[in-house]
């Protein structure tokens, strides 16, 4: 223990406690002791405590009366409560006043010295095995790129990576951050080697010699509850990445068993691709050709009403898979909190259909409007504080009722997201024609050059399944944090877009995504 820590005992069998004061003076705790709450009390006014020892049965003033007391002038001062009793009515009474810890006489005195650490030096031995743990993960992980690696552990790196990201972002430790950010860099580089690699392969293979892609979602893991006449809510939650899911999972454990999957988005990792690719069970290449009366109606290359047919398209994939249920599906696009205030309003009206499908596009919009928006900007300066406001939302929005209304139902929930995002940090040049597609992570159009260090070029984007596309275009994908700005006021540009969260392009944090299915606790 680096400095001493000053805890205050009262008890008014004080003297019998010496033994135990001395154990912890050798210990390097400072133990000033009084025998009633009316000094407990003065010495909190008079002077500073890291803790506070306190007897519920003491004559005159009690522990309780003395603790609410001690709670007015010391909020945040830890309190252990040691008593004779063991009545459940007064633990809880003690608890709702706000004790941190709770003790039965007799005590020994390392159950004081466990209780002691618990409180005041928790974080300190967390952060210590944070960081052994860490440097050992850290060094495997390493190892482990060096190596050729299959998606199976291509996906279990990325959840990695992510678990280890929320565990060190809650004990604030800044030097492993960087050590996780540097790996997540080395790992983003060998991840979009592999994927150039692999990519073109998986869109000419059987499902079981592939990982699951977006394509596959409907037909592996809501149809099979459809057939076992399980009712179904489908939940698509536009942009959520793999540890905004492990943020908010804990606000469902309570109410909810859940497996948790992972999956690799299609390619590009945005909606027009993923998306539509999720709802129509379809590489993005087989729309045209699948769906041409759907397709002529839409205007492509990313921009305008690309998913206006997502309910027709799922229809039709179910219909193909023999798994159309009776009564016919639901669907409903979420875009607001007005909008999901309404739908839940009218849950009821969906609680008899075997299957209902919704599309959340909060966490996109979110992504979408940090660049433009200065005050955004100011809340999510990184993806620890992207993670929280994604929690907070999901805590406070309408959403996690909306849940468990259809989980006291009896309704399965499968939840997953069409797509992540990457913080972009690195500009890259990038030259083509002007009717090339906008977005910052994945372009397609004529006459595309960009460094490839920053981007994978696909000259020939049907062999990566990506359509339509015109005559001789071509289609590059972002790698790592690269994000693409053309030479005209290019400093401008990328300052503009710098340090945004983006998609489209091949990254674990654009990728790797989760398929969770939810099954209520309380139903």
């Amino acid at each position: 223990m680096t400095t001493t820590r000053r805890i205050l005992w009262a008890d008014d069998e004080i003297e019998l406690l010496e033994p135990h004061i001395l154990f912890l003076g050798e210990r390097g705790f400072d133990v000033q002791a009084v025998t009633n709450g009316q000094d407990a009390i003065r010495q909190v006014m008079r002077d500073r405590y890291d803790a506070l020892l306190l007897d519920e049965q003491m004559a005159g003033l009690d522990g309780i009366e003395t603790l609410k007391r001690v709670k007015q002038i010391r909020p945040g001062l830890p309190v252990v409560m040691i008593t004779k009793s063991e009545e459940e009515s007064l633990m809880e009474e003690a608890i709702g006043r706000r004790i941190d810890d709770y003790l039965t006489k007799p005590v020994n005195p390392s159950q004081i010295l466990s209780a002691l650490k618990r409180l005041l030096e928790a974080r300190a031995i967390n952060q210590q095995r944070l960081s052994q743990d860490y440097v050992a993960e850290f060094n495997r992980t390493s190892e482990e790129l060096e190596q050729e690696m299959d998606w199976e552990q291509w996906l279990d790196l990325g959840v990695r990576l992510n678990r280890w990201a929320l565990e060190i972002a809650s004990q604030r430790e800044l030097g492993l951050l960087d050590m996780l950010d540097q790996q997540q860099a080395s790992a983003n580089q060998a991840f979009a080697q592999y994927i150039e690699r692999s990519y073109p392969g998986w869109m000419r293979q059987e499902r079981d010699a592939r990982p699951p892609l977006s394509h596959d979602v409907v037909r592996e893991w809501v149809v099979p509850l459809l057939r076992r006449d399980e009712p179904v809510l489908f939940l698509v939650l536009d942009c959520l990445r793999f540890d905004h899911w492990l943020a908010v999972e804990p606000l469902l454990r309570e109410h909810f068993e859940i497996e948790t999957d992972a999956y690799f988005s299609s390619l590009p990792t945005a909606t027009p691709f993923a998306r539509n690719s999720i709802f129509s069970g379809l590489r993005p290449i087989d729309y045209q050709r699948v769906h041409p009366d759907l397709y002529s109606q839409l205007e492509w290359n990313g921009v305008t009403n690309v998913n206006r047919f997502e309910r027709q398209l799922l229809d039709r994939q179910l219909k193909k898979l023999g798994a159309f249920p009776s009564p016919e599906p639901k669907y409903a696009k979420i875009l607001d909190q007005d909008e999901s205030r309404r739908v839940l309003r009218k849950a009821s009206d969906f609680f008899d259909l075997p299957l209902v499908s919704m599309v959340f596009n909060f966490v996109d919009i979110v992504a979408h409007h940090r660049s433009t928006e200065e005050v955004i900007q100011t809340l999510i300066p990184d993806e620890a504080a992207y993670r929280s406001v994604v929690r907070s939302w999901f805590e406070h929005s309408p959403l996690l009722e909306l849940l468990r209304t259809f989980g006291r139902r009896g309704v399965t929930i499968v939840l997953t997201s069409d797509h992540g995002s990457k913080r972009a940090r690195t500009a890259a040049k990038v030259l083509g024609d002007r009717e090339a597609t906008p977005s910052l992570r994945y372009k397609i159009g004529r006459n595309l050059k960009v460094d490839t260090k920053h981007a994978v070029r696909v000259r020939q984007p049907e062999t990566w399944a990506v359509g339509p596309t015109g005559v001789n275009d071509g289609l590059i994908l972002a790698r790592g944090d690269s994000y693409f700005v053309y030479p005209t006021e290019f400093h401008r540009y990328a300052e503009k877009f710098r340090d945004n969260f983006v998609h489209g392009g091949i990254s674990l944090e654009e990728m790797v995504l989760p398929l969770a299915v939810l099954r209520s606790r309380e139903s």
